[in-house]
C-alpha cells in the first residue's frame, strides 16, 4: 500500500520484491500494525519523509534471505522491526546512548519503506527477536505502541499516580506495565467515549474519565498519548507539585498559552523523541513478565486505508494491525 501524496489516500500497488543490501534481511511480512505516526505521515503533518512510501513501522516477519554482512539472523528467523531503523553511530547523541535524538537518524515507514507490505528490507542491527509468547499479530503493537510507551513511563519516573491521557494503543499496553509495577493508573478520553472508559477499568485503571475533567486525587506524573496540545495545561492542573507530564507523540497541535502558576512548584513538561534500541530490548524482556496482552483488530492489507479512517475517528479499541 503505497502513498504518492500526502491526503491522497494509500494506493494498492504492485513492485519488485527488495533485494537486501549487505547488512540487512528480507523480511516476508505477517503483520504490520497501525500506528497514529502513520496516520501524521499519510496526513501531511509531518513533512521530510520520502515519496512514494510504503508506511508501517510496527513490522513483524520471517528472514527471507540475508545481506552478505549479516551475522544475527538467519533464514527463517522471526523479527520485528521498529521506527528507528538507522543511525549515524559518530555523533555525540550516538556514542551517550541517545542515538534516538541524531540527527541522521532514518526511520521506518517515514524514511524508508516500511511494512505495509508482503515483503520488506531493513537493516538486521535495528531488529529485535521477538517473545514466543505473542502471534504475530499480537507482536506488532509491542514495536511502537509498545516500545514509545515504555519510553514515556521510564520518564515518568516513580510517580505512584499516573495519569494517560488519550486510551489508544500505546495507552492501553502502558497501562499492564504501570500496573504491574505497583502504580495506580487514572485514564482520560475523548468526551463521550464511554466504551474507551469501560476499557481502561478493564485493563486496571482506578478512575476513567473524560480528559477536561479532574481526576479524584492530584497526579504524580501524567502521559499524553493524544495528539492535543490543548491536553498539556489540563493535565498541568492535575498533577500535583514536583510532578512530570510527558508528550508521547511526535506530532502535537499547537499547546496554547497557560498561567505560569500551573506550572509553578517544580512541575516539568517534556518530550519523548523516537526510541532507542536499548529500549526495545528492556521492553520486549518486560512485556511477557507481566504478562502484556495486546488487544488487536485485524484487517487485510487491502483494508489499511479503513483500519487508517477508523483510526483517525477514534473507533478502533486497542490497536489496529495489518495481515498481509
Amino acid at each position: 500500500m503505497v502513498l504518492n501524496r500526502p491526503h491522497d489516500g494509500l494506493v494498492l500497488t504492485d513492485l519488485a520484491q527488495p533485494q537486501p543490501a549487505p547488512s540487512q534481511v528480507l523480511l516476508r511480512v505477517h503483520a504490520c500494525g497501525v500506528c497514529r505516526t502513520d496516520l501524521h505521515v499519510i496526513d501531511g503533518e509531518l513533512s521530510g519523509g520520502k515519496l512514494p512510501l510504503i508506511p508501517g513501522h510496527e513490522i513483524v516477519g520471517r528472514v527471507m534471505a540475508t545481506g552478505a554482512a549479516v551475522t544475527h539472523f538467519k533464514a527463517g528467523d522471526r523479527i520485528g522491526v521498529p521506527w528507528l531503523g538507522s543511525t549515524c553511530g559518530i555523533c555525540d547523541y550516538c556514542k551517550n546512548g541517545r542515538e534516538n535524538l541524531c540527527g541522521q537518524a532514518r526511520f521506518t515507514g517515514y524514511h524508508l519503506d516500511g511494512g505495509y507490505a508482503e515483503y520488506a528490507a531493513a537493516d538486521e542491527r535495528y531488529c529485535f527477536a521477538l517473545p514466543p509468547a505473542y502471534s504475530d499479530a499480537e507482536a506488532a503493537p509491542l514495536l511502537c505502541a509498545g516500545l514509545i510507551g515504555y519510553r514515556a513511563l521510564v520518564m515518568a519516573g516513580a510517580a505512584k499516580r499516573l495519569g494517560i491521557y488519550g486510551f489508544g494503543a500505546a495507552a492501553h499496553i502502558v497501562a499492564q506495565v504501570a500496573r504491574f509495577q505497583g502504580r495506580t493508573v487514572f485514564a482520560f478520553t475523548r468526551p463521550g467515549d464511554d466504551a474507551g472508559q469501560q476499557f481502561a477499568r478493564k485493563l486496571g485503571a482506578a478512575w476513567a474519565g473524560e480528559s477536561g475533567t479532574s481526576p479524584p486525587e492530584p497526579l504524580d506524573a501524567a502521559i499524553i498519548f493524544a495528539p492535543v496540545g490543548s491536553l498539556v495545561p489540563q493535565a498541568l492542573r492535575a498533577t500535583a507539585k514536583g510532578g512530570t507530564v510527558v508528550c508521547a507523540g511526535i506530532h502535537m497541535s499547537d499547546i496554547p498559552a497557560f498561567p505560569y502558576a500551573i506550572l509553578w512548584g517544580e512541575r516539568s513538561v517534556r518530550s519523548v523523541a523516537n526510541l532507542t534500541r536499548r529500549d526495545g530490548e528492556e521492553f520486549l524482556k518486560l512485556a511477557p513478565q507481566v504478562p502484556v496482552k495486546t488487544s488487536i483488530e485485524t484487517f487485510d492489507l487491502a483494508q489499511a486505508n479503513e483500519a487508517l479512517a477508523r483510526l483517525r475517528e477514534g473507533r478502533i479499541t486497542g490497536a489496529a494491525v495489518l495481515v498481509p
